[in-house]
């Protein structure tokens, strides 16, 4: 293992990440804020940064375990580094680490009680950590640094969300810096059209971090229902749908070929997905919950997608819901986004293949000497691929109901328990009882909160980056 490669990389992650950090600044610097926390933050991420680079300089060649212990290390670093300004208010260490854990992993999951309490730079802090954790922190390091090269693509693969590497240009950093483009371009249409629909910049921006981001976070207690705009809620709903589909899709979309979305199996799936469970949701609370169609379509769409995408907003306490109102959302929780998206989830391809390997295996039952390969998107997908989809939803339900079964140990209920461990694997936030959507994660004991921190890394980076270190093979030379 060459440590300097990857102490030299994260020495200039941290800069990076201090420089980002100088948004917030303005943003207290605006509304007469106190400039001390961001201003501390910065130079001690900065200058951490620096002496990191500057003392583990090398230009030695790259192997792929340095890329892994580089993403894994970067995310825990970007956590770390991160949760400082929430110290200078009151937050404790545990609590300031699992706030930016969630936040850059687009999670969403809070521990703040009292959130409009919280200045607004920090909010803002808050929501922008979803923006940069969205789309990748190690992708924008990869879109800035040019001397990462060859080895960018390691860090890339490593941090990809989905089975799949979706290469737009030869080079990975053209294709970082492509990922990074169509994210700016649509982060900058959906905050024209929240202003247009009445919002301040402010809101506009820190909503529209979190939905680009699949997040969640919004510096108000009551979320998406602080505007009671069905206006405004139509606006995020489509944009969480937007930033759920593949950014590689979009920009082929708008630049090469209209019909990529159309013609993607994954896309045309997620799509149907959401289209039906809308449906089954919307007239389900329309018989239980809702007088007229049109509010029982109104909360059920947005919840759906909130949800579907991982995102975790919310303008209803479907805590209160009817017991099938609850089941369709948690089914939603599974479904997830694309591969290639900021949603979270198990990703819609892997449910798509992982029926159709299991169709093959019935039918092989009957045909056993029969070769019948998987297709997606008109082509075979390698054994490899599919038992690698196999294998991740294995881990995935193995470490859900081990993080589930240690929260129940520790008091909590079954439901809070189980929704909590899968909300923070998938990234999605918000569960069900004590972790409901008007619901926080304070109440969590310490150590299931440490554990939740190993979720939301581990559903991040999609398991196996993370896996792969408790090898003891990883680490042997």
């Amino acid at each position: 293992m060459n440590y300097a490669i990857v102490f030299n990389v994260l020495g200039n992650l941290l800069r990076f990440l201090g420089l980002i950090m100088v948004f917030p600044l303005v943003v207290a610097l605006y509304y007469g804020e106190p400039l001390l926390p961001f201003a501390t933050s910065i130079v001690i991420t900065v200058a951490s940064g620096i002496a990191l680079s500057r003392i583990w300089k090398t230009e030695s060649e790259w192997k792929i375990r340095e890329g892994f212990l580089i993403v894994v290390l970067g995310w825990l670093s970007a956590a770390i580094f991160g949760s400082i300004p929430f110290l200078f208010e009151g937050v404790t260490v545990i609590n300031a680490l699992f706030e930016t854990m969630s936040g850059f992993t687009s999670t969403g999951a809070t521990i703040l009680v009292d959130i409009e309490a919280y200045s607004k730079s920090l909010l803002f802090w808050r929501s922008m950590t979803q923006w940069v954790g969205g789309m990748g922190i190690i992708v924008l390091v990869i879109a800035i640094l040019p001397k990462l090269g060859v080895a960018g693509r390691q860090l890339f693969r490593a941090e990809a969300p989905g089975p799949f590497e979706d290469k737009i240009k030869p080079r990975i950093r053209g294709t970082a810096k492509i990922l990074w483009s169509v994210y700016l371009v649509i982060s900058f249409l959906e905050v024209m059209a929240l202003l247009i629909a009445g919002l301040s910049l402010y809101d506009a921006l820190t909503h529209t971090f979190s939905t680009m981001g699949c997040g969640g976070f919004s510096p108000y207690g009551d979320s998406i229902a602080t505007f009671n705009s069905p206006l405004v809620e139509g606006i995020i709903t489509f944009f969480m749908f937007i930033a759920g589909a593949s950014f590689a899709l979009h920009y082929r979309t708008f630049y090469s070929d209209r019909k990529s979305l159309i013609n993607d199996e994954e896309f045309r799936i997620y799509a149907l997905v959401v289209v039906c469970l809308t449906l089954i949701i919307s007239l389900i609370l329309w018989r239980d919950s809702y007088p007229d169609i049109f509010g029982a379509f109104r909360y059920g769409v947005f919840q759906i997608v909130s949800i579907s995408t991982a995102t975790g907003f919310a303008t209803a306490d479907f805590n209160l819901w009817s017991d099938s109102a609850k089941f369709i959302i948690i089914a939603s929780m599974f479904v997830g986004g694309c591969s290639g998206s900021a949603a979270g989830g198990v990703k819609v391809v892997r449910s798509l293949l992982f029926v159709k390997f299991s169709i093959r295996e019935l039918f092989r039952l009957v045909h056993p000497k029969s070769v019948k390969p998987i297709t997606f998107n008109k082509k075979a997908v390698p054994e490899s691929i599919l038992q690698s989809i196999v294998s991740f939803l294995g881990l995935y339900l193995l470490l859900a109901f081990f993080t589930a079964s240690v929260l129940a140990i520790q008091g909590m209920d079954i439901i809070t328990s189980l929704t909590a461990s899968f909300a923070t694997i998938g990234n999605i936030g918000p569960g069900l009882n004590v972790v409901g959507p008007w619901g926080n994660f304070d109440v969590i004991p310490a150590f299931s909160k440490v554990m939740l921190i190993g979720n939301m890394l581990f559903g991040r980076l999609e398991l196996f980056t993370v896996f792969v270190l408790l090898l003891p093979e990883f680490w042997s030379d």
